[in-house]
């Protein structure tokens, strides 16, 4: 019987598992790694950390936690697998079973014959037709080479200007990189507000602290033209007719999955433009396995395609497709439902499923809360956490969560995650038994406390809105009677400045002559975090009050300016 031939084409993250399972599950197979760029299994992810100088060697992006670079003779030797670098692959014939390949740095060309055939060809930096994107200075950070260039322009650039267009993942990790190597930057988002996988009530705390690390954010306005003399950036012009100037622009507003070569052989695509995969990571082509940023992939929550062009799913999904192309179609990858973390200078920004727009746009009735709070004990060095639960209203079902903040936002996600991967509901996480001790959570630990709160609101013991609902309310022209319950001593240090009685919590009961007249007037109680204002409500409903609101994560969840 002859060798099985497993060529897998792209070496970033999803072929190099692909190549390395599909080995190690038939050491009999011949496999062969076909990769463009002259380096393999790059850990793309810490590009931002490199520019910074974070990470200092360059070869810790490409080896393994021993320290051991993986090349061509790496893979050789510990994974049984045949890497070629600086090799691009230009066309598939699906008849024959053939790839043309040719190598870049000789003009050599040639045939490689597959059996099985693992198109992992990533994606592609999404860079809109702007007029002067061909100017130098213009740059993206989608490759270890561009890594390497906006390293040494913000070596050499202390105290320059940049503009980085977009601020999602990459682009608001670029933004740290490049004020930590000193440069000023500036933020450019056409939507409302970054990491649109937020909702605005998480989002803006993210800005507000980005703002106070140095970076200026705009958001809400595009770049209509890239400014330039003598074929290098001067600035750029936004929008609305204000430029900015700078020498370096970086382009981070996504990627486009790689499917030229898909296409070309006539796969079939997808609805999002990726290669349309089954979930055994099949394509069209029964003897056509493909993985990572180049398909889409099942959205479990909605039961839609999304494109998910993160490491994580492309490790598992080359996973699934290596051991396919070797074993048969038995490993199976169920999709995603999205989630994800990033770090933005002292802050992390996690989500795990839908957020409160995005559940809303895919048709579902939602319940949501706000939480504010320590993630550990404050004798144990307390940092603050915000999240945003999602819940469906008629069943309970978690449908999404987000947390952001200095502490450790990435148990929350994590926790939450697997609640969402199992379908428990508010009720079932209210009650769940997680590890406990003071150095490393809570006695009830945030994740749950955002479940109490949700699922006090669906029982009907608490009425809350967000700091940003609250906000609107006020910027349309309502009055509410704005009820502080915190200390004296608080109040001094912090406030909204809007107006707001300060009454503590603990003289409420004997101060409540200075409530409104009117037992139907509308009133918003809040505190620093707002369970002394969910004490607050329950105290005036009892006297009677039938309009009081908690506005949730009080002062620690409110993204705009405070009067100190």
């Amino acid at each position: 019987m002859s060798k099985k031939r497993i060529v897998v084409i792209g070496g970033t993250a999803a072929g190099p598992k692909a190549a390395a399972r599909a080995k190690r599950l038939d050491q009999t197979a011949e496999v062969t790694l076909l990769q463009k760029a002259p380096e393999l299994s790059m850990a793309s992810c810490g590009y931002p950390y490199y520019v910074s100088g974070e990470v200092r060697d360059r070869a810790m992006l490409l080896a393994t936690p021993v320290g051991v670079v993986r090349d061509p003779a790496f893979f050789a030797g510990a994974k049984g697998v045949a890497a070629l670098v600086g090799t691009e692959v230009t066309a598939i014939d699906r008849a024959a079973r053939t790839v043309a390949w040719k190598r870049a740095a000789t003009g050599e060309t040639g045939h490689l014959p597959y059996d099985k055939l693992i198109l992992a060809t990533g994606s592609m930096p999404k860079v809109p037709p702007i007029p002067g994107r061909e100017l130098a200075g213009v740059t993206t950070l989608s490759s270890l080479a561009d890594a390497d260039g906006l390293r040494a322009v913000a070596a050499a650039a202390k105290g320059g200007q940049a503009v980085i267009v977009g601020g999602g993942l990459i682009g608001m990790e670029t933004c740290e990189a490049l004020v930590t190597a000193g440069m000023a930057v500036t933020v450019v988002e056409a939507l409302p507000h970054i990491l649109s996988f937020l909702d605005p009530e998480l989002a803006l705390l993210v800005e507000k602290h980005a703002r106070a690390k140095g970076a200026t954010i705009v958001t809400g306005v595009g770049i209509s033209e890239i400014l330039g003399a003598a074929g290098k950036v001067t600035g750029v012009r936004l929008a609305d007719g204000r430029e900015l100037p700078c020498s370096l622009v970086v382009m981070a507003i996504g990627v486009s999955p790689n499917v030229a070569l898909a296409k070309a052989a006539g796969l079939t695509l997808g609805a999002t433009g990726g290669i349309a995969v089954n979930a055994h990571m099949t394509t069209s082509d029964p003897d056509i396995y493909a993985a990572g940023d180049c398909v889409e992939v099942l959205n479990r929550l909605t039961g839609k395609p999304m494109l998910a062009p993160y490491g994580d799913l492309a490790n598992l999904e080359g996973r699934v497709a290596g051991e396919n192309a070797v074993l048969g179609d038995k490993a199976t990858f169920p999709g995603t439902i999205g989630s994800g973390i990033c770090k933005v200078f002292d802050f992390a920004a996690a989500s795990t499923g839908l957020s409160e727009r995005r559940a809303r746009e895919a048709g579902f009735e939602v319940v949501t809360a706000i939480n504010a709070g320590p993630d550990i004990p404050g004798f144990m060095g307390a940092k603050p956490v915000v999240s945003k639960i999602v819940v469906e209203a008629g069943t309970g079902r978690i449908l999404g969560f987000a947390c952001v903040g200095a502490g450790n936002v990435n148990r929350q996600a994590a926790e939450m995650a697997m609640a969402i991967l199992g379908g428990l509901t508010v009720d079932d996480v209210a009650m769940a038994d997680l590890p406990y001790a003071p150095p490393y959570s809570l006695a009830i630990d945030h994740a749950i406390g955002t479940a109490h709160i949700v699922q006090n609101k669906m029982r009907g013991l608490m009425q809350g809105q967000s700091c940003v609902a609250v906000k609107g309310r006020l910027d349309a022209g309502e009055t509410p009677f704005l009820l502080d319950v915190r200390g004296p001593k608080e109040f001094e240090e912090m406030r909204l400045g809007l107006g707001e009685t300060l009454v503590p919590l603990g003289q409420l009961r004997k101060r409540l002559g200075e409530m409104p007249a009117d037992k139907n007037a509308p009133i918003v109680a809040y505190c620093k975090v707002s369970m002394r204002g969910y004490e607050a409500e329950s105290i005036l409903e009892a006297a009677g009050y039938t309009n009081v609101t908690v506005m949730e994560g009080g002062l620690a969840a409110w993204p705009f300016a405070l009067e100190k």
